[in-house]
Parts: structure tokens; sequence; C-alpha cells
């Protein structure tokens, strides 16, 4: 198998697709629960289709570039999640094969094929996570694309474009996923070892970072959301991200086997030669990649949605070294088939009769949400939830700003003051919701303090939730 990659014949390329497709589209078409932050998604590009402005009329902290997108995907179809997961498999696919693109362009690497492309994919279908389209995933597309951009030219006046464009390029990784701005220091680095003027090539990256945030900023300024930019966004956003959901336990295992196969393909990378200045500077660039990457994953504590992406750019580039020749090729060759093995079980485990109890590994798939059959009747119907529960919105649509809870307690925690409520009133707009979903018991409070605005609220008989009265 190892040589049948080596080559970069097109006919090798097939099956490469082929083996991904294979290994990936049957658990696609068998389906997967919704998470908690694919819901989330969901429900902010259908209320940016709706026409609402991220931050001013809408309380959530998802990145401004993925938070478009989630817009453009509802437009196309209401609640696209077979849309989602298909954007997935393709962006892990551009990503995979845009990275192989540029280790074979620039000869990083003494040999070419898809072995790069190879390892990112199998490796990256251990778990089924990377099946959801996340922010993270979106970002970590720009980011790969930036490489090529970083790569050295002796003259000024070329580097300027790439520059400006690899600086470019990681802002708008950022503006999908904030903690990705920590990439800006592997474009230091490649500028500090690659670029002539090192002062003035940082200058040329930095202004590229800054420019999609300058853009942003002033859309948001006009349109009145630049103080919700700052507060729901920038200030909590390298902190409050939403998580996946998965037990650390579980995680933890789940990266067992992209952590091995790093760790053997470093230490092969450590103890081989490289002839060109460029190759050893390039590698020189991956190992300070792999630890911004670890740095990014640390942000969140690695609980957000897709964060096994991060590891796969330097594990595919180390893992170049780790398939090359060695004099004992059938020890790689078995090394190769087990990887395919590991991803096959652990990405099957839960069709596979006690094999979840013989890993003592639970499925992703067992902590993804269902809806509250309590309230299985109310569908279809405008709902504010008043908690952190979010599984009401699995049949129903958000119709009010007040879509993160956390973010939300700017106004609901602060009812003591006149301007939290004066706000409150103002966000519920001339159509409130036709439900309420108490879970903080506060509507007898609000009632109190707005009794024109949540008067009309009566209970239905189902644990907390509240119906309008019709014609108030």
């Amino acid at each position: 198998m190892l040589r049948f990659f080596k080559s970069s014949l097109p006919i090798h390329l097939l099956a490469l697709l082929v083996l991904v497709l294979a290994l990936r589209l049957p658990l696609l078409w068998l389906g997967l629960p919704v998470t908690a932050a694919e819901l989330r998604a969901l429900l902010v590009g259908e209320r940016l289709h709706g026409g609402a402005i991220p931050y001013r009329d809408l309380y959530d902290g998802t990145a401004p570039l993925a938070a478009a997108a989630f817009a453009v995907l509802d437009a196309v179809v209401a609640r696209p999640v077979w849309l989602y997961r298909v954007g997935a498999l393709l962006l892990l696919l551009i990503q995979a094969l845009r990275l192989n693109l540029v280790f074979n362009r620039y000869d990083v690497h003494p040999e070419r094929g898809y072995l790069a492309a190879l390892t990112y994919l199998l490796v990256g279908s251990v778990s089924t996570e990377l099946d959801a389209l996340s922010p993270l995933l979106l970002g970590h597309t720009f980011i790969v694309f930036s490489l090529s951009a970083l790569l050295p030219t002796s003259r000024e006046g070329y580097d300027n474009r790439r520059l400006f464009r690899a600086g470019f390029l990681i802002g708008l990784g950022a503006l999908c996923y904030l903690p990705l701005s920590l990439f800006v220091i592997v474009g230091l680095f490649a500028v500090v070892i690659f670029a002539a003027n090192s002062f003035r090539s940082s200058l040329l990256l930095l202004c590229g970072f800054f420019f999609p945030y300058a853009l942003v900023a002033t859309f948001f300024f006009y349109t009145g959301a630049m103080p919700g930019f700052v507060q729901f966004h920038l200030l909590p956003g390298l902190t409050d991200l939403i998580a996946s959901g998965l037990p650390a336990g579980l995680r933890l295992r789940l990266l067992v086997v992209p952590v091995v196969v790093l760790a053997l393909a470093l230490l092969r990378s450590l103890g081989t030669s490289l002839g060109l200045v460029f190759q050893i500077k390039f590698r020189q660039m991956m190992l300070v990649w792999l630890l911004v990457a670890i740095a990014t994953a640390a942000v969140e504590r690695g609980t957000a949605p897709g964060v096994l992406v991060l590891l796969l750019p330097p594990l595919a580039y180390f893992g170049l070294f780790l398939w090359q020749r060695y004099e004992h090729m059938w020890m790689l060759e078995l090394l190769l088939l087990l990887v395919l093995n590991a991803a096959v079980v652990l990405r099957f485990r839960a069709h596979i009769p006690r094999l979840e109890a013989l890993l003592r590994m639970p499925a992703e798939s067992r902590f993804g949400l269902e809806p509250d059959p309590r309230y299985a009747a109310v569908r279809g119907q405008t709902l504010l939830i008043l908690g952190a529960d979010d599984r009401a919105y699995f049949h129903n649509h958000p119709a009010t700003p007040y879509l993160d809870w956390a973010l939300s307690q700017v106004d609901f925690g602060h009812l003591n003051e006149y301007a939290a409520v004066v706000r409150i009133a103002q966000k519920m707009g001339p159509l409130p919701p036709a439900y309420l979903l108490d879970q903080t018991r506060q509507v007898p409070r609000l009632k109190q303090l707005l009794p024109a605005l949540f008067g009309p609220y009566q209970p239905t008989g189902l644990p907390g939730l509240y119906r309008r009265r019709a014609g108030q």
C-alpha cells in the first residue's frame, strides 16, 4: 500500500478518494445525531437568514464568518443537517489534498505521492467529530491555504503580496474561530527564517491579518453591532465557546491513535538528515505549527468541536518521515494497516456488537442531542428558552436575540437594574414568542417587572412551559 500511494499518478488519487469515501460515507448514510454545536449553528444560521444582525439582534458568540456561512447554508435548505455533513467531508478532503499539493510542489520532503493526504484522511476518520461542520473546521481550511503563501521567496517585491495574502487568510480563519489567530505566530516565525527583510515582512503579514477584521468592524460599526461584537465575541471568544459534549476521558482515548502515530513520526523525522536548507527550515516551521496547534486546542481545554483537525497538518508532514524507505518495509506496511484498522474499528464501534464494551469506549453518537420528549407536542412555534438546555429548539424557532443563555445574563442576570429590564422589553420586540420555556423560574419575576409583556403568558401544564394568550 505504501508503494502504491508514493506515486503521484491521477489513478492513485482516485484510489485514495474511493478509500476515504468507503470509510466515511456509511456512517453518514446511517445517520449521526445532531450535536449541541450543530444545533447552535443551525439556530444561528436560521436567525441570520431571517434578517438578524450578529451581536445586535442575536446574543451569541459564534465568529462572524462562520455565522455567515451557516446563514448561507440555511438559505439553501432550512435546517440543513445533511448539508453540514457533506460540507464537513468536502472541507476535510480539500484540506488534505491542498496540503499534499503544497508538499509535493515545494519539495518539502525528498519523496512525493499521496501519503500525506492518506495520513491526513485516515487519522481524521478516527473520530466522527470531523463529520460535523464546525467553526474550527471552517477556519482551519483558511489556515491550510495560508501555508503556501508563507513559503520563501528571496525578492522582497514578490514577498509583498504573498505575505499579505498569508496574513489575510489567517485573519479569515480567525473570523471563523477566534483561537486560530494564534497561527499568526507560525507566520511570524516563517518570516524570520525565510524573508529577506524580517521587520517589513512582519508588518505586511500583520496588515494582512488585521485587514479582514477592519472590514468586519466597519460593517458592525455602521449597523450598530460593534459593542456586541466586542462584548459577545472578542472578550469571551477565547474562553467561552460551545463545547462538543464529549467526556474528557473519551476524548483522550480517541486521541491515542493520532498521538502514537505523531510520536513515531517525530522520532523518525528527528533522526533523518535533510540535504536542502529549505527542507530543514520547513521542518522547523512545522514544529512551531505543531506547538501552536497544541496551544490552540488548549485554549478550550481540548473541548472545541473538531479539535482533532488541528493535529492533522503536522501529523501529515511528519508522517512523510515515518513512511519513508526503511530496510524492513514490511513493518511500515503493517503499521499503516494497523492505523487503517484502528480507524475502522473506532469509527464503526457503535455498529459492531460488543465492541464498545470490549474497548470501554462509548460511541460519540451516544452523546448527541435528542428532542426533549416532554415538549414533543410543541412544533413549529416561536419560542424563547430561559435556560441553557436548547433541545426544545429542535422543532421550534427562536424568536428573540436571547439564544446563548450565558451571554443573555447581561440582561436576565441583572433584573434589579432598570437598564436591563428596558433592554429585555426592547429585545422581545413587537411580536413576542408564542411560548416561553422557563428553566430558571424567572417568569414570576418578569411578570412583576414587565406585566404588559409577560402577563399574557399562562402555564400549559408542562414543566416550565408557558403559552401566550391569543390576541395579547
